[in-house]
């Protein structure tokens, strides 16, 4: 095991508190979705029979935190209603054991908070809005279009190693180099660990937004978790409107690095799945359905005789 594998002692051996509580910003219009998402939340959407905030709020308490709360806007309270109990419907499926555990565990996966944003102002204007809930304690943000495989987890390793700098955590992923125009893009430098195999841990020493190919300073992706400390809170009131007018957390962040704080970042090399535009939901839902036990061989079998009769120019099933 490296010097930086995750290990519960070396947190107490720090001092430091471990974050027990996660963000989930979920206000946004969805825009790409319109109209699907004119009623239903985009955090909503199914991906096969789980709706995609649920696979996130799973992937909180993976990792051991049982304390969510969602950052909402208007005519989202239905995103509340999926953890909320329904003794109607629990009682109707009480001859149905399969579906009643899975109805209860929506129930059962964490005590679910909310705070309404009035306005979509950026990411650290919506991060700002959880301080009372948080306080000043270590927290982890999940924004709310994007998942990691479970079997692959990404937030423990992210959780131990803000114990153990007390700084600002963030996770990267490799993207194409033609493709950095589409991301937050990170200036780094090495520090020569790993958490064992599945990331590398590197030093950040800046952030450019969506940079050309040629002026990018890597190709690492910021991937939507962070782990913040709770100073961040001050940093977001000293935050001027930048890109788009909005309060950037970006910027905040990069407040705290000035000041001294550490940046760190998971450089994950796990399996990302990303549901914020329509194509990355289509081929979210394509790939898990595909794996599932229960589905997969049918619907693999299905797939491959529907892309192979498209192809041909034959008729579909």
């Amino acid at each position: 095991m490296s010097e930086h594998s995750v290990n519960p002692s070396a947190t107490a051996a720090a001092g430091r508190p471990r974050a027990v509580k996660a963000v989930i910003p979920a206000a946004g219009l969805a825009t790409r979705f319109l109209p699907a998402t004119k009623a239903v939340p985009k955090e909503l959407l199914p991906v096969v029979d789980r709706p995609v905030l649920q696979y996130i709020v799973e992937e909180a308490t993976q990792a051991g935190i049982s304390d969510v709360l969602l950052i909402t806007g208007r005519g989202k309270t239905s995103m509340v209603d999926h953890f909320d109990r329904r003794p109607d419907l629990e009682e109707r499926l009480a001859k149905k054991p399969e579906l009643l555990a899975a109805v209860k565990r929506t129930e059962e996966l964490a005590a679910i908070y909310t705070c309404r944003q009035p306005e979509q102002l950026g990411l650290g204007h919506a991060v700002g809005y959880a301080e009372s809930h948080v306080g000043d304690a270590p927290f982890a943000v999940l924004l709310g279009d994007e998942f990691v495989k479970p079997s692959e987890p990404l937030l423990p390793a992210m959780l131990e190693l803000q114990a153990r700098t007390g700084g600002v955590v963030l996770a990267f992923f490799e993207v194409d180099p033609a493709e950095t125009s589409r991301y937050g893009i990170a200036s780094v430098e090495s520090t020569g660990t790993e958490f064992e195999g599945l990331a590398e841990v590197v030093k950040v020493t800046g952030l450019v937004e969506k940079p050309s190919p040629e002026e990018a300073p890597s190709n690492l992706a910021v991937l939507g978790r962070y782990v913040l400390p709770g100073r961040i809170f001050d940093a977001i009131r000293r935050t001027e409107p930048g890109s788009g007018g909005e309060i950037q957390l970006t910027d905040a962040m990069e407040i705290l690095r000035n000041e001294g704080v550490p940046v760190h970042a998971i450089v994950y090399r796990g399996t990302r799945y990303d549901t914020g535009m329509p194509l990355g939901y289509l081929q979210t839902v394509v790939q898990i359905a595909a794996e599932r036990d229960d589905l997969g061989p049918e619907f693999r079998k299905w797939l491959a005789e529907f892309v192979n009769s498209d192809a041909s120019g034959g008729p579909s099933t």
